[in-house]
């Protein structure tokens, strides 16, 4: 898909959102595209290089544009409930057959109800998770697992936190935010700002409402280790679990049916 292929009657450069959306998202996470490399790494290890795949709250579509750019023979499914990424995803993606979007509430019992398919081969998510508690999150996990084909696999990139390392977890935040406050003094955008800049927008102004009225300022979600992210995982039917990439305050954890 060409750049201009991602303007639409609207009037909205859906590409240029989507450049917006990673520059905002990489201001929390510099080596947000080294975590998606890993991912599609043991995607094609594990499923091959023609997968099925869910793109769990899938936002803009972020892990769809890779996964696609990486193997033009994969298919998407996105779900999300964000009424404004939504709209910068399926306008970018708007001529693209292989991917379909649901809009869906994973907090909602019935949402893989609402998938065109009842199995996948991968189902992937990143920085999304963490706005769910641990009781809605592993009730959510029981669900991932039933819609994971056997030898199929499950991917959460995350916020995952270790609390018996305080010190080590309190001298890598410290480093962190120091290097977005000088990313911030060189321009670069924080989410509230991305998003008072999308409520101004003609196309996206409505959305943008709509998501603030669904979502507030912000989620107050859990942080679990990975540790516990792979045990209950385990629990609820995947066979193995682990950690297969981690920055010291991310972690790419992985779950194979």
């Amino acid at each position: 898909m060409t750049d201009t292929d991602t303007t639409t009657t609207t009037g909205a450069d859906w590409q240029a959102w989507q450049e917006s959306w990673d520059r905002q998202q990489e201001w929390y996470m510099p080596d947000r595209e080294e975590r998606f490399r890993i991912m599609l790494d043991m995607v094609e290890a594990l499923v091959g290089p023609a997968p099925r795949v869910l793109d769990l709250a899938c936002g803009t579509g972020s892990i769809t544009a890779r996964l696609f750019a990486r193997f033009p023979d994969a298919t998407s499914t996105g779900v999300d409930l964000d009424p404004a990424l939504l709209a910068i995803a399926e306008g970018t993606f708007a001529d693209d057959d292989r991917v379909s979007f649901v809009t869906a509430d994973l907090k909602d019992p019935d949402w893989p109800a609402r998938l065109p398919h009842q199995s996948y081969d991968a189902v992937l998510t990143a920085t999304a998770l963490h706005w769910l508690h641990s009781e809605p999150l592993a009730a959510l996990y029981g669900q991932v697992a039933g819609l994971v084909r056997d030898g199929g696999v499950f991917m959460n990139a995350d916020h995952m936190i270790d609390d018996t390392t305080p010190r080590i977890n309190a001298a890598e935040r410290e480093l962190r935010h120091a290097r977005m406050d000088q990313a911030k003094r060189d321009g670069a955008l924080d989410w509230a700002e991305w998003w008072q800049v999308a409520g101004k927008d003609p196309v996206l102004a409505e959305p943008t409402a709509r998501r603030f009225e669904i979502y507030g300022e912000h989620a107050d979600g859990d942080m679990p280790s990975p540790a516990w992210h792979a045990r209950v995982l385990r629990e609820k039917g995947f066979g193995e679990a682990r950690a297969v990439w981690c920055s010291p305050s991310d972690t790419l954890l992985l779950a194979l049916k």
